[in-house]
């Protein structure tokens, strides 16, 4: 294992760092001290006041000095600070983070001005490529899908034939296990159907994005013990296949999740609008997560699909217990 050579405090910053502030500050006592103890050494003895009051005069100008040039400094390096605190806590995936740029132009402004735009570049590029991703990947599942409909699937059926007509024809000893043999096909043949319907909801294609998540929920309710509401607000406003697309597949990978790891025993699934923007919730009653949502990938497809379209996304504990993930989704885009 490499150790890093600078040790590092609680903060993230380096064993002995120093703010530039109190570097700046250090430096500038210094000469004021230095000018201080040059006036006192060089000034005229005519118009030298008494020993006493010449040492509190001084001492006195030098603290008044001080204090304003603290003061001046703070007040210049504040946006500095505002910065750093940002760059610390930036994240892609939770774009709109931006630095305060307000007050008289500086080289500190100027640098946040140049991180906001920086940001905003970095935010356009990682949604094009997101979008470029999972646009590749939705091909892929397509490919997939039609592979296991038609070759699989129709491979499947035919055994399944050659075995019915292997069973008329087979004595009665054997009848029995090829029978057996049937059923296991079967469900290995509704296996593929059932994941050739997930890779390509068929539904959304079809019939649009509301009766495709009533669909969803009926087929999670079927498969599992969990009982499945669903609300569905209709008629919702029209929308393009992409922002379909995305609120399927959040609501897809959130029930999925909920069958797998919440240990609920009921869930919920709505899509309600209003004049600026369409909520989709998904909720269940399990044992809730145990502390921040881990960046697995399902949660990050999840962020990067929402990041695509300019949803927000927002996965939180539920006060009774269990999980809601949240989709807020703009009806009209940003510029």
């Amino acid at each position: 294992m490499t150790v890093n050579p600078r040790k590092q405090t609680r903060e993230g910053k380096p064993k002995g760092y120093i703010p530039l502030l109190w570097r700046v500050f250090a430096l500038n006592a210094a000469v004021l001290a230095a000018a201080v103890a040059l006036t006192a050494v060089v000034l005229p003895p005519r118009f030298a006041p008494p020993a006493e009051d010449e040492a509190a005069i001084l001492v006195a100008s030098l603290a008044l000095m001080l204090v304003i040039n603290l003061l001046l400094l703070r007040h210049a390096f504040a946006p500095l600070g505002r910065l750093t605190e940002v760059m610390r806590k930036v994240d892609l995936l939770h774009p709109g983070q931006r630095v305060p740029v307000e007050g008289s132009a500086s080289e500190v402004l100027e640098l946040g001005r140049s991180f906001n735009e920086m940001l905003a570049r970095l935010e356009a590029e990682r949604r094009e490529s997101a979008g470029r991703a999972l646009e590749a990947q939705e091909t892929e599942r397509l490919r997939v899908a039609r592979e296991l409909h038609d070759e699989v699937g129709q491979g499947l059926t035919a055994v399944l034939l050659d075995l019915a007509r292997a069973e008329r024809q087979s004595p009665d000893t054997l009848r029995d296990q090829l029978r057996g043999i049937q059923e296991s096909v079967r469900e290995s043949l509704e296996d593929a159907r059932r994941i050739a319907l997930e890779l390509r909801p068929e539904a959304l294609d079809d019939l649009g994005l509301a009766a495709a998540l009533v669909v969803l929920a009926d087929r999670l309710r079927e498969r599992t013990d969990i009982e499945v509401e669903h609300n569905v607000e209709r008629p919702l406003p029209e929308l393009d296949y992409e922002r379909e697309l995305v609120l399927y597949r959040v609501a897809q990978e959130a029930l999925t999740n909920v069958a797998r790891h919440s240990s609920a025993r009921r869930a919920e699934l709505s899509l309600t609008c209003n004049d600026r923007k369409l909520e989709l919730r998904v909720r269940d009653d399990g044992h809730g997560l145990s502390g921040a949502p881990a960046p697995g990938g399902g949660i990050r497809g999840m962020r990067e699909r929402a990041l695509m379209v300019g949803a927000d996304l927002d996965i939180v504990n539920r006060p009774g217990g269990g999980v809601e993930v949240a989709v807020d989704l703009p009806l009209e885009r940003d510029p």
